[in-house]
């Protein structure tokens, strides 16, 4: 692909039956910004949030059991999607979500791989992530098991 063809925005669409709820979470309690949307009359609504920056992470089932059990969260049956939002303080973050309402599937941990996660169940039945950086990508990438695929040994 070349780069005037690359994707220039990842959004994700969470339908959910509480929208108040929802929104009041994503909007009020963790501050996304709300942009404006088309929607028509009545039941028709839609909020779109501002995150900043979006990646995809692509992971084995092998990889996302390691990771419940690093983070000591409960796994989901067959394929899932999650959401992961990295923050500037996971037990900030987890605090207010549980204020909120939230379920509170892991509290805050410090990870083999220098970030501290915490997990939710979010609105609309999704598992939330809070992850903290406790280090640089470049600090990272000098440690040992961080590379990419291609350059990792199977």
């Amino acid at each position: 692909m070349t780069p005037s063809q690359q994707p220039k925005q990842l959004r994700l669409i969470i339908e959910t039956d509480d929208f108040d709820s929802a929104l009041r979470f994503y909007r009020d309690v963790l501050g996304l910004t709300e942009q404006p949307a088309f929607a028509t009359d009545g039941e028709d609504r839609v909020s779109i949030l501002n995150v900043g920056a979006a990646t995809i992470e692509l992971a084995t089932p092998t990889h996302v059991r390691n990771i419940d059990a690093i983070e000591n969260a409960p796994s989901a049956e067959g394929p899932t999607l999650r959401i992961a939002l990295e923050v500037d303080n996971t037990e900030v973050a987890m605090t207010s979500a549980e204020e909120f309402g939230l379920k509170v599937l892991a509290p805050p941990i410090r990870t083999p791989f220098e970030t501290i996660n915490g997990r939710v169940q979010g609105p609309a039945g999704w598992q939330l992530t809070f992850f903290q950086e406790l280090e640089t990508l470049q600090e990272r990438t000098r440690r040992k098991g961080f590379t990419t695929d291609v350059h990792r040994a199977r």
